[in-house]
């Protein structure tokens, strides 16, 4: 039983001082995220088709048809980016059932940028960022970013780097019921 008891305590103070590592690394990486999501003026987009669109935030929400005061994720993430390649497919499964923005970051012209959804299947809505300023005016700097807007597109949630399926889930589920009873 003492050897037990030694492993679960070990196995404790392991878990523990993994999780603040992991959470203080988070928080370092998204020191610099304003509370608000804001983009200002004109964005471009391409719709799943291949289509690019140009308009406001709230132009975006429109023709998604998630108006303001919908929870929606933010998913930020670029061809170059490794890990970003292996959230793909957790982030196509999220956008088939609930609202997803995706924001291509340093990741080149629409053509650029279509030619590599359609090279890899992904039927997202993404808004284009070549130069990284609409990710660096949020204090992002590196890629993938896992945000939650909620009804007020304040950013909660958001985490750098690799992000599970069942994460994405989760933070978006959290925000919605937060939401829900919340004045």
């Amino acid at each position: 039983m003492g050897r037990i008891r030694h492993f679960v305590r070990e196995a404790s103070i392991t878990l523990t001082l993994a999780l603040g590592v992991f959470l203080g690394v988070q928080a370092w990486l998204t020191r610099a995220t304003p509370p608000q999501w804001a983009p200002q003026g004109t964005l471009t987009w391409l719709l799943p088709d291949g289509t690019v669109q140009h308009g406001t935030w709230a132009d975006l929400r429109a023709q998604m048809g998630t108006p303001a005061g919908q929870v929606l994720a933010l998913h930020v993430w670029a061809p170059w980016c490794g890990f970003c390649r292996a959230e793909e497919s957790a982030v196509t499964a999220l956008a088939s059932r609930h609202p997803v923005i995706t924001l291509a970051t340093r990741s080149g012209d629409a053509a650029s940028v279509r030619a590599y959804l359609r090279q890899r299947g992904l039927p997202w809505v993404t808004v284009l960022d070549p130069d990284g300023g609409l990710a660096a005016a949020h204090g992002w700097h590196s890629v993938p970013v896992f945000a939650v807007l909620d009804a007020g597109d304040r950013l909660r949630h958001v985490t750098v780097g690799y992000t599970t399926g069942w994460g994405m889930r989760w933070r978006l589920h959290w925000v919605r019921e937060h939401d829900r009873w919340t004045p």
